[in-house]
Order: structure tokens, then sequence, then C-alpha cells
């Protein structure tokens, strides 16, 4: 099964003079008979591919995994509550966590120590798993909140996402609950810090499950 493989750097090439060629056929709908709608579709279509890469792989996800000239290794599989996933030849892989490039190349990085020479993995996500936060007490509209797929989201916009603060919150006690290898932890925020006195590295950012609790003011 060894075999040369293409390299990531052949990829992003070949994906850079897609976009250039693209970008010149649509100046030239016209001549070429591209409907420029066409044309937009393309666009959104491979931007989504390449966000995607960034995108953080979480429990129940379900990913469809390709190795190139390798169909016997293709598989789809969705990834268990504690983070792994199976697969032929090199087992059983934590992969939750990775953003979907770095869990193309640990898949990669163990198949070629013992298998492929060289080889592309590409993973797509075909289902997403609802990530979700829930914010509870004084904000004026609390419950629970999708986090966003492709950026990290922080404690200040979840309080601007549940209406903000009321008039009774006690700000500089809010907490963030959040469970880490079975451990629950807890996270007090001073919001302050972060909104009058611009310490941008105290606005937390927030991860699947956390619960962020603002209590109220006792006078």
């Amino acid at each position: 099964m060894k075999q040369k493989r293409g390299s990531n750097r052949v990829v992003f090439f070949v994906i850079g003079m897609f976009f250039l060629l693209l970008n010149l056929s649509c100046g030239r709908s016209g001549k070429n008979n591209i409907r420029p709608e066409n044309c937009v579709e393309q666009k959104k279509i491979l931007s989504k591919q390449v966000t995607q890469k960034e995108y953080q792989v979480s429990p129940s996800d379900i990913l469809k995994i390709n190795v190139y000239q390798e169909k016997d290794l293709n598989r789809t599989v969705r990834v268990s509550q504690s983070g792994y996933i199976s697969y032929p030849l090199i087992g059983k892989i934590k992969i939750a966590g990775l953003t979907v490039s770095k869990a193309e190349e640990k898949i990669a990085n163990l198949f070629r120590k013992d298998y492929l020479v060289d080889p592309h993995v590409s993973i797509f996500i075909e289902e997403y798993h609802a990530r979700k936060i829930f914010i509870l007490g004084a904000v004026n509209k609390p419950g629970s909140y999708d986090l966003p797929l492709q950026r990290s989201f922080t404690i200040l916009e979840a309080i601007s996402l549940a209406g903000g603060f009321t008039k009774l919150a006690a700000v500089d006690k809010t907490k963030i609950v959040r469970i880490e290898n079975g451990v629950e932890k807890n996270v007090v925020v001073k919001i302050t810090d972060i909104t009058k006195k611009g310490d941008k590295s105290k606005d937390v950012i927030l991860k699947p499950n956390d619960i962020i609790v603002i209590p109220e003011t006792f006078f």
C-alpha cells in the first residue's frame, strides 16, 4: 500500500488557482456564457470548504474521511461522546477539539508511520452536532444558545446575545461552570475588567456545554 501522495501545499496551490481561474471566468462571463449567479454559487461552495478546515471537531459530529487513492480506507464515522473515532489499521483516535485540518494531519501521520508514504487525508463534516451554551440568572433573555461553528465565541458576546445584564446583576460575580475531564470547574469573570479597563484577556472563550451564571446583587 506504500504510494507517493501529493502534499498539502499542492492542494492549497490548486485551491488558489481555482479561485484565480474562477474570478477570471466570472470577469468574462458574457464571453464565456458563464452566468454571474453560478460564479457566486461556486465561490460560496469553495469558501465553505476552506473555512470548514478551521472548525473544531465535536462529539457526535459525523465525518466523511477520505484517503486519496485508498478507497478501502474511506469511511463515514461518528465522533463518540468521549471524542474518539475508530479507524481501520490505526485504531482508536481522539480528534474532538482538533480543527478539521489538524485532525486530517493527525490521521495522515498515523498512516504515514506504518502503512502509507505521504498520505493525503481529507475530512468533510457531514453533520454538525449542536454546540450549546447555557446562560442563567440576571440577564434579560436567559436560556440555551448555539455556539458559532466557524469561530470562537466569548463570554461578553454571550451576555450580549442574552440581551445584556439586568439592573440587579452582580456583573463582577459572573461565573462559568465547565466540566473538564469529568471534573467541575468554576471560572469567575470580572466583567468590568473587560468593559471598563479594556482587558481583553479576561474575555473568556467559551466551550460547548459551558453554563454561565450571573447572580443578582443583594442590598
